[in-house]
């Protein structure tokens, strides 16, 4: 919290305004959601989402947040009623708009019984979460909940959890045992088949926990599957700065965000007990498995080939790596690659998508950096890169960008980049990672030691990508990645005419 003292003190002595930063709502909204994870991301869409549901079309729809790991966003919102800015970046320029959603922010390592307590409350009829792929606590090649995890092991053990899917059940339990329906579990993050990924591993728990409670779950619960999207960068202290500039007020909170938003959201949802989503443009139907795969393989599997290739190249953000014409082909030739391998969602033509990604890619507003992107790969890989390469591998269709991509991953877990600089690798597995590579001497060897790596790659899958992989690899190391990509990405990648 030194940042933000030393920001507010910088705000007082420029004579910037100390109230809040906008009235209320009058009268105030009940809460109706609880969201585990509230990150910048959640609060740059599905906040605002629920925000503009309320002023369209009214409702109870308050949020409580949950800070899972640590107090500094609760600290922030507090100090200002915890209401926050959302700034949209465009080329043609910025826009600033106060979010007042928030009704209260807890921190669960401070008080898990106030979590619970939230979650149990009678007028709370959903309980979201975005608490990125490694929050799951689940082996990202099978999807089952991994008993072993430290959280989980706790969680087993104690009334009072402290990982996501542990708090879920326990939510569950208080409200089953007073009497109440379930509330709806609504996932946003970059997982497949995210609803049914997250009912699996919460009746997993439960059951290990109690059959009983596992079976009243499985019965009355809902788990809607959700595609979520919105590029959202990471806050840094010059944001604020400049938030604070743009509007003339403190914000120690503030989200920037690109235009483009999407969310489809599977209608179901105990007593279709929600916000009225369609009447602010979320797309409510019955299977989103198709828009979910198209999301996840052509935007989260090109944009961590960009991230690593882009890192190994020297560029520290998406746009960056995209004004280098060699990346802006390559990208079309990931699309060319991946598209087969996608079903086309109903409405929606894919070269017209990605198109519209190239584009989002390009804006040079948004400081998406690479780094961050590249985080946590061994949690994303198999569903933005793996689940592609196996579709093709069983077509016998060819993928050398892709492979291209993952052999990009394995050099960057090493942990040290080409020009022989450390890599700060955020990642569950990272120490084992950067163990496996420095134990291997050559590109060869460390593509077969991080094959072995069952969490992130099934042994069959392994099996088959060694060889494609390592010649990748092998040119990786010898000429580097923009050379690599260069030689790949040359030519127009042929997505086709426009869908008039």
């Amino acid at each position: 919290m030194l940042v933000i003292a030393a920001q507010v003190l910088a705000w007082m002595e420029a004579g910037l305004p100390a109230n809040h930063l906008t009235c209320r709502f009058a009268p105030r909204p009940g809460v109706g959601i609880v969201h585990l994870g509230l990150g910048a991301f959640y609060r740059a869409f599905g906040a605002i989402y629920v925000a503009e549901a309320m002023a369209a079309r009214g409702g109870d729809w308050g949020i409580v947040g949950v800070s899972l790991k640590s107090p500094g966003t609760r600290d922030a919102l507090a100090a200002q009623g915890w209401a926050y800015t959302s700034v949209t970046l465009s080329p043609q320029g910025e826009e600033a708009k106060v979010i007042e959603v928030l009704q209260d922010v807890l921190v669960a390592p401070e008080s898990p019984a106030a979590v619970v307590a939230a979650m149990a409350d009678p007028g709370v009829k959903i309980v979201s979460l975005t608490v990125t792929e490694k929050g799951y606590c689940h082996n990202p090649a099978t999807g089952a909940l991994n008993q072993d995890h430290p959280d989980i092991l706790h969680d087993l053990e104690n009334q009072l959890p402290v990982s996501a899917v542990g708090f879920l059940v326990r939510g569950l339990a208080a409200r089953r045992a007073a009497g109440l329906d379930p509330f709806t579990v609504l996932t946003c993050d970059n997982l497949p088949e995210n609803g049914t990924l997250l009912r699996g591993i919460v009746l997993e728990l439960a059951r290990l926990i109690d059959p009983d409670l596992a079976d009243w779950i499985a019965e009355k619960g809902r788990f809607p599957a959700t595609m979520v999207d919105r590029i959202t960068p990471a806050t840094t202290d010059a944001d604020i700065a400049r938030v604070a500039e743009m509007t003339g007020r403190r914000d120690a909170a503030p989200v920037l965000h690109e235009p483009f938003r999407q969310w489809v959201i599977e209608d179901s949802f105990v007593n279709n007990d929600r916000p009225d989503f369609a009447a602010v443009g979320v797309q409510l139907v019955a299977d989103v498995t198709a828009f979910e795969h198209m999301k996840l393989r052509m935007l989260n599997g090109t944009h961590s080939s960009l991230a690593y290739l882009g890192y190994l190249a020297g560029y520290e953000t998406i746009a960056d790596t995209m004004a280098n014409p060699a990346f802006a082909s390559f990208v079309e030739r990931l699309w060319s690659e991946i598209m087969p391998a996608v079903a086309t969602p109903p409405g929606t033509s894919l070269p017209d998508y990605a198109r519209a990604l190239k584009q989002r890619y390009a804006n040079s507003a948004i400081r998406h950096r690479t780094w961050q992107i590249a985080m946590d790969g061994s949690q994303k890989l198999p569903q933005r890169l793996l689940g592609t390469l196996e579709a093709n591998l069983q077509a016998g269709r060819p993928s050398p960008c892709l492979c291209l991509a993952l052999a990009a991953w394995m050099r960057y877990v090493g942990g040290v980049d080409e020009a022989g600089q450390p890599i700060d690798v955020k990642d569950p597995l990272a120490s084992r990672l950067r163990a496996l590579s420095d134990a291997a001497g050559t590109p060869a060897d460390k593509v077969t030691a991080l094959l072995t790596v069952t969490e992130v790659f099934p042994p069959a899958l392994a099996a088959q990508l060694h060889a494609l992989v390592t010649a990748a690899a092998e040119q990786l190391w010898a000429i580097g990645a923009q050379a690599s990509v260069e030689t790949l990405g040359l030519g127009p990648a042929g997505l086709g005419p426009a869908k008039p």
